[in-house]
């Protein structure tokens, strides 16, 4: 199996910056596609920042300029700078992976538990 844990979340004042990590662990032989979603109470989960296995990012509108997303290939971790935060980024931040496992030759998606950001006014 693949097993994405999440770090970093937590309460920051606006203006301020958290880090979130990944780190996906089990039977992965590649890993393509990295991202990071939002998701906030009665609302559609909805893409932040996503990066390929080369390097490649995109990101919403809402983050460019504020938000980072980076990735490490050799620890399976994927990573989100986010500064100059704002209270409509509160949400519960959810990592996305696209990986292979040892022995299948197609490619899944897993998702982490989710950890919650919170930007005080």
């Amino acid at each position: 199996q693949v097993q994405l844990v999440e770090s970093g979340g937590g309460l920051v004042q606006a203006g301020g910056s958290l880090r979130l990590s990944c780190a996906a662990s089990g039977s992965i032989s590649r890993i393509n596609d990295m991202g990071w979603y939002r998701q906030d109470p009665g609302k559609q989960r909805e893409l932040v920042a996503a990066i390929t296995r080369s390097g490649s990012t995109n990101y919403a509108d809402s983050v460019k300029g504020r938000f980072t997303i980076s990735r490490d290939n050799a620890k399976n971790t994927v990573y989100l700078q986010m500064n100059a935060l704002k209270p409509e980024d509160t949400a519960v931040y959810y990592c996305n992976v696209e990986a292979q496992r040892w022995g299948l030759s197609n490619f899944l998606k897993y998702w982490g538990q989710g950890t919650q950001v919170t930007v005080s006014s």
